[in-house]
């Protein structure tokens, strides 16, 4: 603009500073019509404006800046610029507005920035500059354009506190999502005896933890993305891959399966999507194996217990019978013997032949409770495992020969003995436990033989080890109770009549089994049996005995 004159200047820019106003003089007709355009412009615009020369001295100010910052008019006029700014900007903006004035250019303060004015009560609000200068009679001029921006700062502090306020909750979220994930780790990896997996729909590994993994040293980071099928042995591939593949249909699925001697409970369930579509399952595989040997066990147990309770009702349906036998035989013999000697017969032979002959049948009675007692005596020991392994060296022969002499006495009339030995005489053995099988086997033969019948007795020792046979030519076994023969109290069909406890062959069998030996019997019913003692030779020797 050039330097010129007009009458309403004062009215167009009734703020201006005078020296300003001999600056902004309009020498044509047209300048009046300008000044109007300008005066509208300048007191209407929504933003204050400010002009300053260049000493920092305010030279103009629209009527918004009086009302932003709360002053009167012309207030303002010829005051510092930092008389709009808070005590704590003042320095600082003097040396940025002189090196402004040093450079001037345009440009805006304030877009993100953090800016502050002052009105003339002291109170403080945000703002934001836009500044701009021009130059006129050779002087340069900087011109502001403050907005107030209080309600914005406002809201933007509300989205700030919101943000971080929803910040904070996305912090806390995550760290409970990071928490739960974690313990949720921590759960399935010690999940017991087991896994938690989770599939796609290719089987493949999603997820996997439990300390079945870390049991085989096996981490889930190797097995994520692997096959799981190819991981079964190949006889159970096919038969889990339907069965899995059916939950992806919506079929859940429970079913054990065994591999490498271990029996596992798999349930698998179903995973769906945010659309309700299954993209994945859920398979949890629990090692039973444990659980299934302590089910085996109590059933073992349970049937244990039923066999000691059925051994329990038998042994006193059996004890009242075999007892109750011989004990009226010696109650009624021993009257009778007494009974001969209150009367005091004449003949001392037939008061002897009298006498003898009860007296001998006590002693039976008597030697079948014994061997009753015994019986059950034994069985209390080996069922309580008391019973122990004392092998001594002894000639077999001498000591069958001893037990032959023991035994005659209980023989039948006419029952007679051949024994013979064949091989080496020699033997490392529990003598005990082997005179208490053949006394058995013996006095069985005898019981169950007529009279005037003979047992066959042998013993041979060669070098596939010792073998012993009792051979008796009595009534035999049927053929149908013959898989029952060593049982306790079985009594085969044909023997009912005869005295026994059904124990004897039980025992006999559970002491060949503790001298490492295998009993075997043949048997043909009205003909006789044959029963066999066989301990190979390599049972019979002192390292093996005492390992």
């Amino acid at each position: 603009m050039e330097h010129s004159s007009f009458d309403n200047l004062n009215k167009v820019l009734p703020l201006a500073s005078p020296e300003l106003i001999n600056h902004f003089m309009f020498s044509n007709e047209k300048g009046e019509h300008l000044n109007q355009v300008y005066k509208v412009l300048f007191e209407t615009a929504a933003e204050s404006l400010v002009v300053t020369d260049e000493k920092g001295a305010i030279v103009l100010v629209n009527a918004r800046t009086n009302e932003m910052f709360g002053y009167s008019e012309r207030e303002l006029i010829g005051q510092t610029l930092e008389i709009l700014l808070p005590d704590k900007y003042r320095k600082d903006h003097v040396k940025h507005r002189t090196a402004y004035n040093h450079a001037p250019k345009q440009r805006s303060m304030g877009i993100g920035m953090d800016l502050w004015a002052r009105r003339k009560d002291n109170t403080e609000f945000p703002v934001e500059v836009s500044l701009n200068y021009f130059q006129t009679g050779g002087k340069t001029f900087v011109m502001g354009l403050v907005t107030d921006i209080t309600d914005r700062y406002k809201a933007e502090q509300q989205i700030r506190k919101m943000n971080e306020e929803l910040e904070k909750l996305v912090e806390e979220r995550t760290k409970e999502l990071e928490e739960s994930r974690r313990l949720y780790q921590i759960v399935a990896r010690n999940f017991p005896d087991g896994t938690i997996n989770v599939f796609n729909k290719e089987l493949k590994y999603v997820f996997a933890e439990g300390s079945e993994l870390f049991k085989y040293g096996i981490t889930s980071e190797k097995l994520v993305g692997t096959d799981y099928i190819t991981r079964l042995p190949a006889e159970v591939r096919h038969e889990v891959g339907e069965k899995l593949k059916a939950v992806f249909e919506g079929t859940n699925t429970t079913f054990e399966i065994q591999v490498r001697n271990n029996i596992y409970l798999i349930n698998a369930v179903a995973l769906q999507d945010i659309h309700g579509k299954i993209d994945q399952i859920l398979m949890v595989e629990q090692n039973i194996t444990k659980k299934k040997k302590a089910e085996e066990d109590m059933k073992r147990a349970l049937e244990k217990e039923k066999q000691l309770n059925e051994l329990k009702s038998r042994f006193v349906s059996m004890a009242s019978h075999e007892f109750r036998t011989p004990l009226s035989t010696i109650l009624s013999s021993s009257s009778l013997v007494e009974k001969y000697l209150a009367k005091g017969d004449k003949d001392p032979d037939t008061l002897n032949e009298n006498t003898s002959r009860h007296l001998k049948r006590i002693k039976s009675s008597v030697g079948n409770l014994t061997s009753i007692l015994n019986d059950f005596l034994s069985l209390d020991k080996l069922e309580q495992g008391k019973i122990e392994l004392k092998p001594t060296h002894f000639q077999i022969d001498k000591f069958a020969e001893e037990l032959i002499e023991e035994i005659q006495a209980t023989l039948k009339r006419g029952q007679k003995i051949i024994y013979r030995h064949i091989g080496k005489t020699s033997v490392y053995l529990d003598k005990q436990m082997l005179k208490n099988i053949l006394y058995n086997l013996i006095s069985n033969a005898s019981k169950y033989s007529p009279e005037d019948s003979h047992i066959e007795f042998t013993t041979d020792f060669d070098k596939t080890g010792l073998n012993i046979t009792v051979q008796d030519h009595g009534m035999g076994i049927p053929e149908n109770d013959q898989v029952h023969l060593f049982e306790r109290f079985f009594r085969a069909k044909n023997v009912i009549n005869i005295q026994g406890t059904g124990l004897g062959l039980n025992i006999v069998k559970r002491y060949a089994d503790l001298l490492d030996g295998k009993l075997s019997f043949t048997s043909k019913e009205g003909e006789g049996t044959v029963f066999c003692l066989s301990i190979a030779e390599s049972n019979m020797t002192e390292s093996e005995l005492f390992l």
